[in-house]
């Protein structure tokens, strides 16, 4: 049975799995506060903690190292407030971050402007690891935070994390985070083998409910003040009564992405490249965003020349296909992507870039929608273009 409409724009928001939902509704009856310690108190903290031990396996932690949040927005802000510490180091008094990084950490910090520098990448989205280490060095007198996200949210590029780290721990006055909301459940991310200091995430990227996340804390680095304060709850980090079903939803969501996570990501790459392949048949002068990096499985930017991007998003939604022009945090606005312009792209082919972007319920049959609708909106730019001429 064929589908009504392909959904593609899982870098968005990722559809909760039918499970998921299922144990949603399961703990929206339990009663109890996780909090109180009568019986139905129990049973919400266990549900709890069982969410917490599956989200932590997903990213090689602990489970005392996760603290839910509402999403990775406010963990992100808490990590950038200025209040973390850990390895002994006074409370960093600079933040380094990449040109690419989500709104969230660009302009979720507490930081003066004059103690923020935005790292280069190069032309294919990936930091400059020599311009890093040159920072790192002229400030060798200053505790540094460095953000460095683990995959772009536009273009899927993912980052050098072990390298960075280990640059960093060269510098010795260096607390590094990483927003790992797009990395997350798409491709293996261990936080203990990488040695990243903070890490930050968000349920609904990975098929849990909208409005919850994480934030995760290597041994010994804490927040020096609560995000949130109030009753202590979160081990005092985030204070306030969780909210339990999403939580739990997101567990649920954790233990299914890490038990399809190599096989996932085997179909999405086959997938997104026979989507790729096909844009470049329609459209052989399209160009593929971080073509020549290492990109997540399920994520294709790419531009053709002349085609304007929010004509084509409307274009194909109203074909039946839903795809992206960027981050979902900027839709609506009228501005050239930052990522993009760190990169070095061009304002108008910026101007054209389409974002698919797939996940656990894409099938064969969506690739084949977006190709036969975007040949169509490929045929009337050419025939447009023709007629200008």
């Amino acid at each position: 049975m064929s589908r009504a409409r392909a959904y593609l724009d899982y870098n968005a928001t990722a559809p909760v799995r039918p499970t998921v939902a299922d144990a949603v509704a399961r703990a929206l009856m339990l009663p109890g506060n996780p909090s109180s310690i009568h019986a139905e108190g129990r049973a919400a903290r266990a549900a709890l903690e069982a969410a917490r031990a599956a989200v932590a396996a997903l990213v090689g932690a602990r489970p005392e190292q996760v603290v839910f949040t509402s999403g990775g927005t406010e963990a992100a802000n808490a990590v950038l407030s200025g209040d973390l510490r850990g390895r002994g180091l006074p409370a960093p008094t600079r933040l380094l971050h990449t040109a690419t990084e989500h709104p969230c950490v660009a302009a979720g910090h507490r930081f003066p402007e004059a103690a923020v520098e935005r790292l280069p990448v190069t032309r294919e989205g990936i930091i400059d690891l020599a311009a890093l280490e040159s920072r790192l060095a002229a400030l060798a007198d200053e505790t540094v935070l460095l953000s460095v996200h683990a995959a772009n949210n536009e273009t899927g590029a993912v980052q050098p994390l072990a390298e960075v780290v280990a640059l960093a721990r060269g510098h010795g006055r260096t607390l590094v985070h990483s927003d790992a909301v797009q990395a997350v459940g798409k491709v293996p991310l261990d936080m203990a083998a990488l040695g990243l200091d903070a890490l930050t995430l968000s349920g609904h990227k990975f098929a849990a409910p909208k409005g919850v996340g994480a934030l995760v804390l290597a041994e010994g680095v804490s927040l020096e003040s609560a995000f949130l304060r109030g009753g202590g709850q979160e081990r005092r980090q985030r204070c306030g009564t969780e909210c339990l079903p999403a939580i739990v939803g997101m567990g649920e969501a954790a233990r299914a992405a890490r038990a399809a996570l190599d096989v996932e990501s085997a179909r999405l790459t086959d997938l997104r490249d026979r989507i790729e392949a096909g844009v470049r048949a329609l459209a052989p002068d399209a160009v593929i965003f971080a073509a020549g990096a290492p990109r997540l499985p399920n994520t294709l930017n790419f531009s053709v020349p002349g085609l304007d991007a929010p004509a084509s998003v409307i274009a194909l939604d109203l074909a039946g296909v839903a795809v992206s022009s960027g981050s979902a945090c900027s839709s609506g606005k009228v501005a050239r992507s930052a990522t993009l312009a760190a990169m070095g792209v061009d304002a108008d082919l910026a101007g054209g870039a389409l974002r698919v972007s797939l996940g656990w319920n894409t099938v064969d049959a969506d690739a084949a929608c977006f190709l036969d609708a975007f040949e169509r909106v490929v045929q009337t730019l050419y025939k447009r273009r023709g007629q200008a001429a």
